[in-house]
């Protein structure tokens, strides 16, 4: 399997070092799979590299499921979970109708406006994972999830300053930020530049986020479904991460086993956006029409938008 000790490897490198520099891990990956395209592009890594970007993929989907921390969750209060729906749902609607306004159709809209909406890398490639198959599938994923992980870096060091410019108070900021940065890690980083406090409720908005995306998941499918029998198959992993994310929150699993599963499922992921660039060489990024990174910058600010807009009607 040396398709599978390489994406292992490109990895273990891109770990080290986003510990080092602070930067994505997800884009270091991404980056260093690609450059290594011309190795992996060989009959010998073949079965490998699909094993990571394919079963590597569902089991660290599968396994996000232990990350939901429902107690946090309900312990926001309604009106920032209604504000979360609300954003989650608008976004995803608002993805749709820039897929068909750029003309594509509604699965790259799903994919970008799910990835915004959600969790980024991650939820890009959870539901990469559940649309049908086809030609280009790999490389409009690879731009989303490019896209995403920049705007998020960005969105990290200037949201807090912009949030804190327009007056909004440390419960206002934190629900912005937990409700508009993409990544997990960047919404903790960007929320504890401010203040601890700030930082584990925006943390605590954003897995509310996180724990939407079965939700997500179960609307691609039923949206995408095939048209033979008319009915919408449910992927074993979706199941399995419902299962989880129910499991988890009993307390019946040790506490130093849920986190080992946490890193194990961090770990699959990383390893599948390994394998993911190591099967994509930079020339079929760059045939991707440049204009669907337009689209996602627009998802962005119509997400940012959308959530002060939420804040000073709701209140919070």
């Amino acid at each position: 399997m040396r398709g599978l000790l390489l994406a292992g490897m490109v990895a273990a490198a891109a770990t080290f070092l986003s510990e080092s520099y602070g930067a994505p891990v997800m884009l270091f990956a991404l980056l260093i799979g690609m450059s290594l395209h011309a190795v992996a592009d060989q009959p010998a890594c073949a079965s490998g590299v699909r094993i990571a970007s394919q079963t590597l993929l569902r089991w660290g989907v599968a396994l996000m499921g232990l990350r939901l921390g429902l107690e946090d969750v309900a312990s926001l209060g309604w009106r920032p979970v209604a504000g979360v729906v609300l954003l989650v749902g608008a976004t995803l609607g608002a993805g749709v109708f820039l897929s068909y306004a750029f003309g594509r159709q509604k699965a790259f809209g799903l994919l970008a406006g799910g990835s915004v909406a959600i969790c980024g890398a991650s939820a890009a490639l959870a539901i990469a994972s559940v649309l049908p198959r086809r030609e280009g599938r790999e490389a409009d994923t690879l731009l989303v999830i490019t896209a995403v992980t920049i705007l998020s870096t960005i969105a990290m060091v200037g949201y807090p300053v912009l949030f804190q410019a327009l007056g909004f108070s440390p419960t206002e900021t934190a629900f912005l930020i937990g409700a508009t940065i993409h990544d997990v890690a960047q919404v903790a980083g960007a929320g504890h530049s401010i203040s601890d406090e700030v930082g584990v409720m925006a943390t605590f908005v954003k897995m509310l986020r996180v724990a939407l995306l079965p939700v997500v998941l179960l609307l691609v499918v039923a949206v995408m479904r095939d048209g033979g029998d008319g009915r919408a198959r449910l992927p074993w992993f979706v199941v399995l991460f419902a299962a989880l994310a129910i499991l988890g929150n009993t307390g019946l699993l040790p506490g130093p086993l849920v986190a080992q599963l946490i890193v194990l499922s961090q770990a699959c992921l990383v390893i599948a956006i390994a394998a993911l660039g190591l099967r994509t060489n930079l020339g079929r990024i760059l045939q991707v029409d440049m204009r669907y990174t337009a689209m996602l910058v627009l998802l962005t600010l119509f997400l940012l938008a959308a959530a002060v807009g939420v804040v000073r009607v709701m209140g919070l």
